[in-house]
């Protein structure tokens, strides 16, 4: 299905244009450039700025199928698929990188403020994705590492690395029409779509999720440190459609999200 465009309210116009404006068109922010030195996927290609592109907000816990779902939803629509988490182990790899505290949130903060990054669009298997290299790099393997997993929720829990990460992210829409998946999409970073989603399990099925994936991990723990969180907390954004796939297929979910969107898409514009 050919992507289609909407026009969003004033209001709803008005927001979007301040939060990109900031950042968004530095040319010491080069979007879409290869890195050398290595074989890379084929990047996207910068699409001129737009106040106008659609962004499916996919939130919700841990291993309630956000990545898997946001991605078949990108791919179906022909979207950009953009991961947040990603983003910040990316900061959290930095860290421990340079050998910084991750408890110690002044010296995160400083690190964030003056690490040096870029955005990219790549696109493979027939998906496009956006990626936060850091000095041209994008470390894919090692931000999934256990040392760097469980350092995320310290980094992630810093109230000026939100508000850095919040930025860039906005950002993203430079590379079109997105699905952004996270815990703080349609509550913090894109509130003012109309696309919102989210998703939960049983802690039961969560947990045998993770398993499956070969990886042990104490999700109500989890669950309760991102509701806690002092800044952009977990919790259902208002006007959000909420999905228990506890007994549901990737499909099964999927389908839901993109029957919704596009008899959204569908309708006249108002």
């Amino acid at each position: 299905m050919a992507a289609a465009k909407i026009r969003l309210s004033p209001r709803i116009r008005l927001r979007f244009g301040a939060r990109q404006s900031s950042a968004a068109f530095n040319s010491d922010f080069p979007f879409c450039s290869r890195p050398s030195g290595r074989p890379q996927p084929d990047t996207c290609h910068l699409q001129p700025p737009s106040i106008n592109n659609i962004v499916i907000a996919i939130d919700g816990t841990s291993a309630s199928g956000k990545s898997t779902n946001a991605k078949l939803v990108a791919g179906a629509l022909d979207y950009v698929y953009v991961d947040t988490g990603a983003m910040y182990r990316t900061l959290a790899w930095h860290c421990l990188q340079k050998r910084l505290d991750v408890h110690d949130a002044k010296a995160v903060a400083a690190a964030c403020r003056k690490w040096k990054t870029r955005l990219e669009c790549v696109e493979s298997g027939g998906l496009r994705a956006v990626h936060l290299l850091v000095e041209g790099y994008y470390p894919e393997r090692e931000i999934r590492t256990a040392e760097t997993s469980a350092a995320v929720p310290h980094v992630a829990a810093v109230p000026k690395v939100r508000e850095w990460m919040v930025r860039r992210q906005r950002e993203c829409t430079q590379f079109g029409n997105l699905v952004m998946e996270g815990r703080d999409i349609g509550t913090n970073v894109f509130p003012e779509t109309d696309f919102k989603f989210y998703l939960d399990a049983q802690l039961e099925e969560r947990s045998r999720r993770r398993a499956a994936d070969g990886i042990q991990e104490n999700l109500a723990a989890r669950d309760l440190r991102d509701s806690q969180r002092a800044v952009a907390p977990l919790m259902v954004p208002l006007g959000a459609r909420v999905i228990n796939n506890s007994q549901m297929t990737a499909e099964q979910t999927s389908g839901l999200i993109l029957q919704e969107v596009r008899s959204r898409l569908s309708r006249p514009a108002q």
